[in-house]
């Protein structure tokens, strides 16, 4: 569940790949009668660590967010991604770099922010 949407993580036959499905965009679903693919924990852990939001995949990118002074604090404290690395600057401000794959999420929370980033 994320965003009020409940979301299905499966490997996808077309794609030949892991795939974030939202549920609510499902038509069918039958039982097979071969096994389901077994993924290695490796892969898992390459494809959802790298993440931003919901928008998993390998990472492509890398963020570079600088917020002011005013709001510096506030950030420091929160957990944007599980492989960000914060510094404060020598003005005050705050810097935010992790990767990520996809903007669509990432330019939201920017623009929550507004001119403070």
């Amino acid at each position: 569940h994320y965003r009020d949407n409940w979301l299905l993580d499966a490997y996808c036959h077309l794609r030949e790949g892991l795939r974030t499905f939202s549920v609510d965009r499902v038509r069918r679903a039958q039982e097979l009668d071969e096994a389901a693919c077994t993924i290695p924990d490796s892969e898992l852990d390459e494809y959802f660590a790298a993440s931003y939001g919901i928008f998993s995949g390998k990472a492509t990118h890398t963020a570079v967010l600088r917020f002011s002074a005013d709001r510096a604090r506030w950030v420091a404290d929160e957990r944007w991604h599980p492989e960000q690395i914060g510094q404060f600057l020598t003005d005050g401000r705050y810097e935010l770099r992790f990767p990520y794959r996809d903007d669509r999420e990432l330019v939201m929370d920017i623009l929550r922010h507004g001119a403070e980033v």
